[in-house]
C-alpha cells in the first residue's frame, strides 16, 4: 500500500502558490484563488508549516490554511467578501502587496 499523499514544500511568488507533492508532483495554482496570501507580505507568506502530516498548509500570520484535497479538486478560498473584509480591517497599519509606498495606503482608497 502507497503512503498517503502529502505535501511536502511550497513555495509562493507574486503569480502562484506551488506545492511539492510526496509522489513527485508538483502543483501550481493561482495566488489570487487564496486572497490573504495576495495581501500577504513575503514574510507572512514564506511562515507556513504543514498540517496532518501534509494534509494542509496553514500560515499563521495570515489566518489562511488550505487543504490538499482542495488543491487537488481545484478549489478555491471559500471565505466570503464579508469575512476578507474584516480581515483587511483588522490588519490596519501592516504593510501589504496593495499598498502605495509613496501614499502608504491602498490603492483601493
Amino acid at each position: 500500500m502507497a503512503p498517503p499523499l502529502a505535501v511536502i514544500h511550497v513555495e509562493i511568488d507574486d503569480v502562484t502558490l506551488t506545492v511539492d507533492l510526496s509522489d513527485g508532483r508538483t502543483m501550481k495554482v493561482p495566488l489570487d484563488w487564496y486572497p490573504r496570501l495576495v495581501e500577504g507580505s513575503s514574510a507572512e507568506r514564506a511562515n507556513y508549516r504543514l498540517l496532518g502530516g501534509g494534509t494542509g498548509v496553514h500560515w499563521p500570520l495570515l489566518d489562511e490554511d488550505v487543504s490538499l484535497g482542495n488543491l487537488l479538486d481545484g478549489r478555491k478560498s471559500a471565505e466570503s467578501q464579508p469575512s476578507f473584509d474584516k480581515w483587511l480591517r483588522s490588519r490596519a497599519g501592516t504593510p501589504t502587496k496593495t499598498e502605495s509606498p509613496a501614499r502608504g495606503m491602498s490603492l483601493d482608497d
